[in-house]
């Protein structure tokens, strides 16, 4: 499998809200998939370094800060689930506060700060490029779709339901549950043509807002590191599949 650019991922070590966050160095990629789907068009990309959490925010920390736990799958270890994008850029709000940091959204109009040194959502160049993690091929690693089970929870392994985070294979950043457990919000509002550049932050509006990395009903056909969904980021449909939705956090490198 070849590697894109050098780059490499390093564990904060400092005490945090959510645990471990990985430091994604920045880089160069291609991002997309010429045997994807037409809204998956390869472009280049460049990213900036950013931390990123370690794993998916569970129902325990999400509990713990905002007072409530919306999940369906009960489990303290488990990643969060029923979680609209509004509440996951809440939840980055209140954690920046709790830490004393600067939150990156503003109420109402949900507009992001990218500069602030808060906790945000991951634009969606930053998640395949995290998900990556140097790989350009469909999956992070070396192996096929019969292998996914080793690296996440899916359809076919998941019991119907989510499972307790980091308990998988991680990717070669020290990333877990990239595939797999809860699809993931993104920062960026949906476009069937995204753009490629240095550091793109996706549409300034829109009506959806991208999800990646598929969940534990996903069969594994469906997963890939380009792979791509959006939802209503207000949405509260659980048979749209609402209990498949939650997140992870990320901070710009200082």
């Amino acid at each position: 499998m070849k590697k894109l650019l050098t780059t490499t991922a390093l564990l904060l070590s400092i005490p945090l809200l959510s645990g471990e966050m990985v430091l994604i160095k920045g880089g160069s990629f291609t991002m997309g998939s010429a045997s994807g789907k037409p809204d998956e068009k390869p472009r280049q990309v460049t990213v900036s370094s950013f931390y990123m959490d370690k794993t998916e925010v569970t129902q325990k920390e999400f509990a713990e800060l905002m007072g409530q736990n919306p999940s369906h799958f009960t489990n303290d270890n488990a990643p969060v689930e029923r979680t609209r994008w509004t509440d996951a850029a809440i939840f980055c709000n209140m954690r920046s506060q709790k830490e004393g940091l600067k939150p990156c959204y503003t109420p109402r109009t949900w507009e992001c700060d990218f500069e602030a040194d808060g906790y945000r959502l991951p634009t969606e160049a930053e998640w395949e490029y995290a998900c990556r993690a140097g790989s350009d091929a469909k999956l992070f690693f070396k192996g096929n779709e019969k292998q996914l089970t080793a690296y996440a929870w899916l359809r076919n392994n998941s019991n119907d339901t989510t499972n307790p985070v980091g308990k998988k294979k991680p990717n070669d950043f020290g990333l877990f549950d990239m595939y797999g457990n809860v699809a993931e919000w993104c920062n960026d509002f949906y476009t069937e043509a995204p753009e490629g550049g240095t550091d793109p932050k996706g549409p300034k509006t829109g009506t959806k807002r991208v999800l990646r990395g598929g969940s534990w009903q996903d069969r594994p056909k469906n997963i890939s590191s380009s792979a791509r969904m959006a939802d209503d980021p207000a949405t509260a449909d659980i048979c749209q599949g609402y209990d498949t939705y939650g997140f992870r956090c990320v901070r710009r490198a200082k």
